[in-house]
């Protein structure tokens, strides 16, 4: 069986989930896609050399009877209303972060996933699939260096447009942290406060960069996340776990040792879709996998996207009031429980 995927939004990560449905990953077919620039969307189908229909309006995508099962790459303002029209339709929606621009959105999603009664939504979050990650993962699990206490991480970015602004570093850079270190530490935000140091030059008057950003679990385990988007010299995702008997830190990526002009030096790189494109692959791997067994899905679940806004909108708080902010959130319904 070849799972028949239409793809709502055809800008810079739909063209590479359409990319990869078709040439990477194994059972999915690309039959649909739309996007507001229907030109546009035609363009990248032949560009692709994908034969597919193209359409204007997403949610004529959704409704077409031979498609079985959703990707959302739209504008981040449309992901609510797309995911929550295709859980009406009975179909499974892979829904790139965030799930919604506000935990309000996100939590319409959850509150619509439930009463259908089987969960249709993956939410867009790769770094669980990320091998560095997972190694992380199973070493907190396994008790290899004891309990868990600390959490130093950094998110740097070698620049970004004179479009991104403050909240931007929250809402579409720490977005990824704010899932995956959920998930690493098996527990909740309890607080956050944001604080900013000394503007570097290379920002603009929109932006304050850098930011650290200051957390505190419910089981009491601290977390810094410092978040540093024109650090010039390449794209640099840092995590170091610190437990009572040791530590353990996020690999690098594999580069080749250069010998050269008397200097030993690696390279580093300076693309995100460079740096995780595995752990892009294997998540929609899942998705489709998931979806074909007939079973739930396993991925990161609307709660996750819901929890993530949570702590998010509790970020963009701390950012304006400087103050240690509680992060309020209800308890994880039954029905998102691990099984």
């Amino acid at each position: 069986m070849t799972l028949k995927i239409g793809v709502i939004g055809t800008g810079a990560i739909g063209q590479e989930h359409i990319r990869r449905c078709e040439n990477v990953l194994q059972g999915a077919k690309v039959v649909a896609v739309s996007d507001i620039n229907v030109e546009g969307a035609r363009t990248t189908l032949q560009h692709l050399n994908i034969d597919a229909e193209s359409y204007a309006d997403g949610h004529h995508v959704i409704q077409l009877p031979e498609v079985d099962a959703i990707i959302v790459t739209s504008w981040d303002q449309t992901h609510e209303e797309f995911t929550l029209a295709a859980i009406e339709a009975g179909k499974p929606v892979f829904c790139e972060k965030p799930l919604g621009i506000s935990a309000e959105g996100c939590r319409h999603v959850v509150n619509a996933e439930i009463k259908h009664g089987k969960r249709l939504v993956q939410v867009g979050f790769m770094r669980p699939y990320d091998t560095g990650y997972r190694a992380l993962k199973k070493i907190i699990t396994d008790g290899s260096i004891g309990e868990l206490l600390m959490l130093h991480c950094a998110h740097r970015n070698p620049t970004v447009p004179e479009s991104y602004t403050t909240d931007m570093a929250i809402t579409n850079t720490l977005i990824h942290e704010l899932d995956v270190l959920r998930w690493l530490t098996n527990d909740e935000y309890k607080t956050v406060q944001v604080i900013f140091p000394r503007v570097t030059s290379k920002s603009h008057s929109r932006l304050k960069d850098p930011q650290i950003v200051l957390f505190e679990m419910q089981k009491g385990v601290r977390i810094d996340v410092e978040i540093f988007v024109n650090c010039s010299y390449g794209y640099d995702i840092q995590c170091e776990v610190v437990g009572e008997t040791g530590t353990a830190k996020l690999p690098e990526p594999a580069s080749v040792q250069l010998r050269s002009e008397a200097k030993i030096y690696t390279t580093i790189q300076t693309n995100w879709k460079d740096r995780f494109t595995a752990a892009y692959d294997i998540e929609l791997q899942t998705f489709i996998n998931d979806v074909k067994a007939g079973g739930e899905l396993t991925g990161p679940s609307a709660w996750d996207g819901f929890a993530a806004s949570v702590a998010a909108d509790t970020c963009l708080k701390a950012q304006k009031s400087g103050a240690i902010e509680p992060v309020e959130i209800s308890q994880c319904p039954a029905f998102y429980a691990k099984k």
